[in-house]
């Protein structure tokens, strides 16, 4: 209700400006109460909110926990990864949510409510006041006697200044009640408008980001139909079998035992055997014995590693043995040693001697035959992606993430079509994207391409600089170097999401548009006599390289050296794992990029110098921009060299405090011993690093105390996550503060 109050009737102070100003009051306070419950419901709204956003991110980690778990199912792994993933932008939108509400209710009608009330609280005092002194100067001047001349004339005068004084600050009191009335309306209507406006970016936010996973939900429903019919059909079959089997008669053991000499799994039969020790009690054992591969093996348990009983069954012989005082005893003699089993019956006596029998016979025909598979099963395979772990601690937010990404050259439009001002990022890609190219990227996999949002989620500083590293021009000019050569057309920003989706499958998965490789070096065969890398390097890079390769022990060669080799040669380019593994040490990530395109094994290992790593390379080259590029597109952080030293190991021998606590949050073991049984923990601790002890004290603290409470997938105490963050910060952007040991160290020498 507006109520409003007239300044003629404020100069009269008639009944009905009293009566208006009572009216005022009353609203006025009937106001602040409304505006202050709405305030702490507001606040009130805001903690539950979190409340749930804390709640659904934790459910979110145990999704992605289950996904982890899942990983030998690719379905549940990549749908679970999907879902996890949108429910995290889901959070983001809720807090995106949560603090605009906090803006545009709780703050509003705060300073509505302290500043404009306030003011009019205090004119209301101002008022009561003056008015009171009126009506004090009215009754005296009624009284004054007319013959005292003196008192009629002060009186008069009291009562003169009053009024005027009464006129002047009651036509301010009712300015501010007019005004305070006219103001409440567009405070109260502005602060609910924004509220509205803050749900309706909230709902078209979650609505664009499901729109995006809707055809895959929909892909999923109909596996989910054909995997119900699958299910239903292989419990029938089951079910089948079951009646089968129970028709059959197994009062017996016996009849369990059958042996195949061309079984598919390579056993030809397997049992419960006792064995008789060969120690000086001569106790006896129930072990599960197995045939296979020509050999006679036994478990404990299936989790051991087989123990074998006869290397070679075609040097061996098989007897009964009668002359001891346990039935169904048989005895397998090799000509380094003789075994004393027993069966459970004379029926699988018989049985596993003539499966030995059997089994001899068989080894010495296909002797030939198995020489050829054993060739076959020789023969180099290619190895496989490992996935790397993702932290997520969060310390760079908003727009500063989007102005530094988006100056990079190129970065300004999608990578992918061309659309300015792109929202989103592949991270370990090192591209911006349009909305609708970043939906795509997902579809990819994460082990293509790990999409962000530069505006809604929250930016590690070693992973910003790695953007500012790459860019959308450096990347195209690697992808889509033979986009012309193979006449393609690059999608627009307005093409259709068909043709779109094709031409980054094409491009980042097909790889059709990347550049073929020179004649590459072939990686050395077994036996073969090859140029290290190390001297590769030394013809290449210059001092640096060679002190590097003295470091790894090829010191001995000298810097002109360059004798020649059968397998390498200056005119031919390296191999794409010698090339990540070079590029890795020389800081360099657009080489890197290539090399990943190129189809380089990030977890390629040199075999020439202790089998190390293009992640330890990045170590010992010093960059912590270099290490994050090969953990974000899936470098194992736990493989170790032949030394038995792994990427964190060799952080910690040199001092890189910033990459040893990069490689703890990436999930670095560090209880790992090297071949001299030291973890980094004793490597630091000789050193006195005190940053690195710190760092790895901390991180171990932290990892008992989430085991002894229980929160597996968890971030642990807030503390250790604000140290690690602050060392995160530091190694980014102030290097030098974490140098000071190396400096120290460099000035002894």
């Amino acid at each position: 209700m507006k109520v409003t109050v007239d300044f003629e009737e404020c100069l009269k102070d008639s009944p009905r400006f009293r009566a208006a100003l009572e009216e005022v009051e009353g609203d006025v306070t009937e106001l602040e109460l409304k505006l202050d419950k709405l305030v702490k419901l507001c606040i009130a709204m805001i903690d539950t909110g979190k409340a749930f956003c804390t709640a659904n991110k934790q459910f979110m980690n145990g999704i992605r926990d289950l996904a982890q778990y899942s990983c030998k199912d690719t379905l549940v792994e990549t749908s679970l990864t999907k879902f996890s993933d949108t429910l995290q932008e889901m959070i983001n939108y809720h807090n995106i949510l949560f603090d605009q509400i906090q803006r545009s209710i709780k703050t509003q009608l705060q300073t509505f409510v302290k500043e404009d009330i306030r003011k009019f609280k205090d004119a209301k005092k101002q008022f009561e006041k003056v008015s009171e002194e009126k009506e004090n100067a009215l009754v005296k001047n009624a009284q004054v006697q007319r013959n005292k001349q003196h008192e009629v004339e002060e009186a008069t005068n009291i009562l003169t200044a009053t009024r005027k004084c009464f006129r002047h600050i009651a036509l301010d009191y009712v300015l501010q009640i007019n005004v305070l009335q006219s103001k409440r309306r567009a405070e109260i209507l502005k602060s609910m408008l924004s509220f509205m406006y803050a749900h309706l970016a909230f709902f078209h936010q979650g609505y664009d980001l499901f729109s995006e996973l809707e055809p895959y939900m929909k892909d999923l429903g109909a596996q989910l139909d054909q995997l119900a019919v699958d299910a239903a059909k292989e419990k029938r079959d089951m079910e089948l079998k079951h009646s089968t089997i129970q028709q059959k008669d197994y009062s017996s053991d016996d009849t369990k035992l059958e042996y195949n000499v061309d079984a598919a799994n390579g056993i030809v039969m397997e049992g419960y055997l006792f064995k008789r020790a060969s120690n000086a009690f001569k106790t006896w054992n129930r072990r599960w014995f197995s045939i296979q591969n020509n050999q006679l093996v036994y478990q404990k348990k299936f989790k051991d590693n087989p123990t074998v009983v006869v290397e070679d069954l075609r040097l061996c012989t098989v007897k009964h043995c009668e002359d001891i005082e346990r039935r169904f005893c048989f005895e397998v003699v090799s000509p380094t040693k003789s075994c004393m089993l027993q069966a459970d019956s004379e029926k699988l006596r018989q049985a596993w001697i003539k499966a030995v029998q059997t089994s001899i016979a068989t080894a010495y025909r296909e002797k030939g035959d198995e020489s050829e598979k054993q060739e076959k099963k020789s023969s180099p395979s290619t190895g496989s992606l490992e996935s790397g772990n993702e932290t997520k601690e969060k310390l760079l937010k908003g727009e500063s993430a989007l102005q530094r990404v988006q100056c990079i050259p190129g970065n300004a439009a999608c990578c992918d079509c061309g659309l300015a001002d792109p929202r989103w990022a592949s991270i370990n890609l090192g591209i911006t994207l349009c909305i609708e190219c970043s939906g795509i990227h997902r579809s990819l996999g994460v082990h293509f391409s790990k999409v962000r949002s530069l505006t809604l989620d929250s930016w590690e500083p070693e992973l910003l600089k790695l953007m500012c590293e790459l860019g959308n021009d450096v990347i195209n000019r690697i992808y889509e170097a033979k986009l012309e050569k193979v006449g393609v057309k690059k999608p627009q920003s307005g093409s259709q999401r068909q043709e779109k989706e094709a031409y980054i499958r094409a491009k980042y998965v097909e790889r059709k548009f990347v550049e073929k490789q020179a004649a590459s070096v072939p990686l050395p065969e077994s036996g073969t006599k090859v140029l290290p890398p190390s001297q590769e390097e030394k013809r290449h890079s210059g001092p640096e390289k060679s002190l590097l390769a003295g470091e790894r022990g090829a010191a001995s060669q000298k810097e002109g050296d360059k004798q020649e080799s059968p397998v390498f040669c200056d005119s031919k380019q390296p191999s794409p794992g010698l090339q990540l593994y070079q590029a890795a040490f020389e800081k360099n990530l657009p080489h890197m990029a290539e090399a990943l395109a190129h189809g380089a094994e990030v977890n390629w290992v040199n075999v020439e110098e202790n089998k190390a790593t293009p992640l330890i390379q990045a170590v010992r080259g010093g960059s912590l921009v270099t290490c994050e590029f090969l953990l974000q597109n899936g470098a194992n952080v736990n493989i170790r060299d032949m030394k038995g030293r792994g990427p964190l190991h060799h952080a910690t021998v040199l001092g890189h405090t910033g990459q040893v606590c990069l490689f703890l949050k990436r999930g670095a073991n560090q209880h790992a011993t090297d071949e001299d049984g030291k973890d980094p923990l004793s490597i630091a601790v000789e050193a006195a690093n005190a940053d690195i002890v710190t760092l790895l004290r901390l991180a171990r603290m932290n990892e008992e105390m989430r085991e002894s409470e229980g929160l597996y997938g968890q971030p642990g105490d807030e503390i250790y996550q604000d140290i690690f963050r602050d060392f995160s910060q530091m190694a980014s952007n102030n290097p030098e503060k974490l140098n000071r040991f190396q400096q120290s160290d460099s000035q002894k020498s």
